[in-house]
């Protein structure tokens, strides 16, 4: 261990004084005998060279007790700081475990947010490849040629879809329908589930469906995109005759064989005729299914229905197909005198694509039985000029459309469109004298064009000529009457 500073001179100091006596004893008598021959005033006698001895002894003694002295507190003092060094490493010991606690807790954590963060990463990456979002939407422009202050624009609805796989044979299809852009208890806008449906394929090859699913009747009813139609509007056949777009709560099953053909039966909801509204000429200019068809909503259900559908497409680009509708829809109701009364539908449609031709056309002709006591009583009551249940309703198109012109995502094809229909077209047995009287047949010229952008926008025109009923419908719009139309429309 070094000494301090002041200690390493005392101990010097202490050294010379030693040697110094040491030589001074060992003189020799020749030595005395030469001094005696020195001048007086050199002379040293042994008294004083003793006395001179006795006090270095003495301040070697004094030095020597403050270097103890010193050497006690040196000691002390690295003592103390031999004893502050281990408490340090004992504190350094303690931050040094405590760092790798910490360390081992961060790695925790950071283990547990990569955990977590994997799994997220995993659920919505399931989620995202197993659902499918989709939307389709359209705003037309109308404007009457034969009554120009009842022009007007509407957003005629806006739709949002979604497709859930639980698995590869298990699926969920639903959609919410808003219509002409406000819902209220004072407009005229709709708010709705248009569809909302379970299926699961089985291993024989048949699909089985359950829930509110659209009706497999005519060529738009399962398929009405604004992009899958031309004109601006859907005709009318397919709105007043098959009530657009026509849904019931049912179960059904579904296949496909090798050779093109797809079937479809299911056992559905009905229509309910008390709610026919003799009042109101709904039923006449709306179409008599859409004022009583049920929607999903508290829909009649202790008679169901059976639909059953079968399309062919053997042949590239065409379509054959048909569907008929069986209903009771007076539901056994007690007190109704409609309660017997069945509706059966049927349908023929086909479509043929080639070489830029799109072709098309569809036929639809309805029959409503056991009306005539009903009618009978609402001729008799106190509602001036009722309107009546009809016994027959029809109603077809044919069309046909062509691609004029492309250019990268363009294509413009213009159309023609022929309808007729009748909403009121017999009451059965009803004579004359109750209102038993067939209204004439609807005609509709319809001529525009479609300009498609993509496969998901389009924009349209067309003019709509109407034989019987030329002016529109300013309240309702259950009628266009003869009209100047712009739409536009999207779907994905």
């Amino acid at each position: 261990m070094n000494r301090h500073p002041r200690l390493a001179r005392l101990t010097e100091t202490l050294a010379l004084a030693g040697i110094a006596g040491a030589l001074l004893y060992a003189l020799p008598a020749s030595a005395a005998t030469k001094a005696a021959k020195k001048p007086a005033a050199e002379t040293i006698t042994t008294a004083e060279l003793a006395k001179r001895l006795e006090a270095l002894a003495a301040q070697n003694a004094a030095l020597q007790a403050q270097v103890e002295k010193l050497e006690a507190a040196q000691a002390a003092q690295a003592a103390q700081v031999q004893a502050q060094g281990a408490q340090v490493q004992q504190q350094a010991a303690q931050v040094q475990q405590q760092a790798v606690q910490v360390q081992q807790q961060a790695q925790a954590v950071e283990q547990a947010q990569q955990t977590a963060s994997h799994a997220a990463e995993k659920a919505e990456s399931g989620w995202a490849a197993s659902t499918t979002v989709s939307a389709y939407g359209e705003i037309g422009y109308s404007h009457p040629t034969k009554s120009a202050a009842d022009t007007n624009a509407d957003v005629q609805r806006a739709v949002i879809g979604m497709q859930h796989r639980f698995d590869d044979k298990t699926k969920m299809v639903a959609e919410w329908e808003w219509e002409h852009a406000i819902v209220s208890s004072g407009d005229s806008g709709e708010s709705e589930v248009e569809q909302l449906w379970l299926e699961r394929e089985f291993d024989i090859g048949v699909r089985g469906r359950a829930g509110l699913f659209l009706m497999p009747v005519g060529l738009l009813n399962q398929n009405h995109e604004p992009t899958a139609y031309y004109g601006v509007y859907r005709p009318d056949v397919d709105t007043k005759i098959i009530p657009s777009t026509w849904r019931e709560v049912g179960l059904g099953i579904a296949g496909d064989t090798s050779n093109g053909l797809t079937w479809d039966v299911a056992l559905t909801t009905a229509p309910n005729l008390s709610h026919w509204d003799p009042a109101s000429t709904e039923g006449r200019d709306r179409g008599p299914l859409q004022s009583i068809h049920g929607e999903g909503q508290f829909a009649a259900a202790r008679d169901l229905g059976i639909v059953g559908a079968l399309n062919w497409r053997g042949i590239l680009g065409l379509l054959l197909g048909g569907s008929v509708v069986y209903d009771s829809i007076g539901q056994h109701q007690s007190g109704f005198l409609g309660n017997d009364s069945k509706l059966l539908m049927l349908d023929l449609h086909a479509r043929y694509q080639v070489a830029g031709w799109d072709f098309g056309g569809e036929f639809v002709r309805a029959t409503i039985s056991n009306t005539e006591a009903l009618n009978a009583s609402y001729a008799a009551s106190d509602v001036v000029h009722p309107t009546l249940v009809p016994h027959l309703f029809y109603g077809g198109y044919v069309q046909a459309a062509y691609s004029l012109w492309h250019s990268g995502d363009y294509t413009l094809l213009p159309f023609v469109r022929y309808e007729i229909l009748n909403t009121a077209a017999g009451f059965g047995d009803l004579p004359a004298s109750q209102g038993g009287i067939k209204q004439p047949d609807e005609k509709i010229w319809t001529v525009g064009a479609s300009l498609r952008i993509g496969e998901g926008v389009v924009v349209k025109a067309d003019y709509r000529g109407y034989k019987q009923n030329k002016l529109p419908d300013a309240v309702d719009h259950f009628n266009l009457g003869n009209s100047f139309n712009l739409g536009v429309g999207f779907s994905f």
